[in-house]
């Protein structure tokens, strides 16, 4: 049986949802978010059908995803349904596109609630079993980083899924900062090796002179300063994984040597006449085109073929910016695990410059601003003064200027966060960070200046003498 709440102010809309589903189903009413949010928290509902009227009204609408909400913390797999007019069909349509499970349009049809459930139910039963199958696949610590809305990063993910628990070389193709290293550790962990070592060389690091050394050792003797015998790496991977970093900077002799592992499985040390076995999967990454490199004859074209076995092109994070948010409170959540200080989102200015940002060191940037932020933050969310610029989306005289790329709802919005973070300073200055007085002046309840204060990243404590 499932627990339906419907979140409307019109009784009608209760008793007709009521009267269809209450065979099967335990239906509430709640006639604003407040009482909504109240009655789900006491016991969790199934599905919210929601007016989406009242969501418009609620203070923070524009940030309000149904995917990511109060209801949604309480309980992650509640199912939106939304009620519009049929002249607000669009924003229905919209609200579907954003995690919605589907709309009824007013006045409500008997046969329509009806029709909606099944539909809902179906799209639910093959999710939960594609989340089964996914989850028994991958291992529980990394379901929170490949979880992805966008279809290249999915597809992404598939291909690992099939190519982890082969023995194939993987090619790992992208853009510094995209994820190379972690979708290599991923690789590695989703193998059959998973309990062996996963050895990490960042070849572009390494002077050429030393590169051969280090990935495969070398006897005593072999050169000067050769006091001992040294492993190197392939060694220390033995029965493991190897990542090659920046594959397309090693000399062209640690090509010919790569290309012998690749070929026959084995190596010798530098000085060193006898074979050793390289029991060793290799996974390489290079933010170079190596075809390129194949045609200026720095790359040899046989290593190229053997390492190209199965590539793998990683976008650029300004391509999937639909991952942003859940990239976000993922690094969010470790900086709160590393320091503690609590903060779990972006203040909304912040949250919408990070969309029309261009992100040139992709995820690696991304988590280095937020670390920074998050460290010289002294309130609950992130604000936009510990931010680059050209990182927050800023109004006033950009709002109206022929540079603005916003649209009019975007524009409006923020200009309303604007006035409003504005006159919430204002106002705090003028009665010394007092709540109670504040929100008496503003005209709103303690509970709606609270909720204020923690969206705009304001700190009471500061307006006190």
């Amino acid at each position: 049986m499932k627990d339906i709440l419907v979140l409307s102010t019109r009784t009608n809309d209760f008793d007709l949802i009521s009267k269809v589903l209450s065979k099967t189903c335990t239906v509430k009413q709640g006639s604003d978010l407040e009482t909504a949010i109240t009655l789900h928290s006491r016991s969790p509902f199934d599905m919210i059908i929601a007016d989406i009227t009242l969501l418009e009204q609620n203070l923070e609408i524009h940030s309000f995803s149904f995917l990511k909400n109060p209801f949604t913390k309480i309980n992650p797999f509640v199912q939106f349904v939304v009620l519009c007019s049929r002249k607000e069909i669009q924003k229905a349509v919209k609200a579907v596109n954003q995690g919605a499970a589907g709309y009824l349009t007013l006045p409500i049809e008997e046969k329509e609630i009806g029709l909606l459930l099944t539909s809902v139910d179906k799209t639910l039963a093959k999710a939960f079993e594609l989340d089964y199958l996914r989850d028994h696949f991958w291992k529980t610590e990394w379901l929170e980083i490949i979880r992805s809305k966008n279809p290249r990063m999915k597809n992404i993910y598939e291909n690992i899924r099939s190519v982890s628990p082969t023995i194939a070389t993987v090619l790992l193709l992208g853009d510094t900062g995209t994820g190379k290293g972690l979708l290599a550790r991923l690789v590695h962990l989703h193998s059959q090796r998973s309990e062996q070592p996963f050895i990490a060389v960042h070849c572009g690091a390494i002077p050429d002179t030393l590169i051969e050394s280090e990935l495969f050792g070398h006897e005593k003797g072999a050169f000067t300063g050769a006091d001992r015998r040294k492993p190197g790496k392939f060694e220390m991977a033995r029965g493991g994984t190897i990542f090659l970093d920046e594959i397309g900077t090693i000399t062209a002799s640690a090509q010919i040597k790569l290309l012998q592992v690749l070929q026959d499985g084995t190596f010798s040390r530098i000085g060193g006449n006898s074979l050793l076995k390289a029991d060793t999967r290799i996974i390489a990454a290079t933010n170079a085109d190596l075809a390129e490199l194949v045609k200026k004859n720095t790359f040899r074209k046989d290593l190229f073929y053997r390492l190209n076995i199965f590539p793998i092109e990683i976008p650029l994070l300004r391509d999937r910016l639909e991952d942003l948010s859940n990239l976000t409170d993922m690094f969010l959540k470790n900086l709160n695990a590393k320091y503690g200080k609590g903060i779990h989102d972006l203040h909304p200015s912040v949250a919408a410059g990070f969309k029309q940002y261009d992100w040139p060191g992709n995820i690696r940037e991304l988590e280095n601003i937020l670390e920074r932020a998050y460290i010289l933050e002294r309130s609950c969310v992130l604000t936009p003064e510990n931010f680059p610029p050209e990182m927050v989306l800023h109004t006033k005289d950009e709002t109206l200027s022929g540079k603005n790329t916003s649209s009019l709802a975007q524009a409006r919005q923020i200009a309303i966060e604007v006035f409003e973070r504005s006159y919430l300073i204002s106002l705090l200055e003028l009665t010394h960070g007092k709540i109670n007085l504040s929100a008496q002046k503003a005209g709103i309840t303690t509970r709606q200046m609270n909720r204020l204060l923690n969206r705009y990243g304001l700190d009471k404590k500061k307006f006190k003498k």
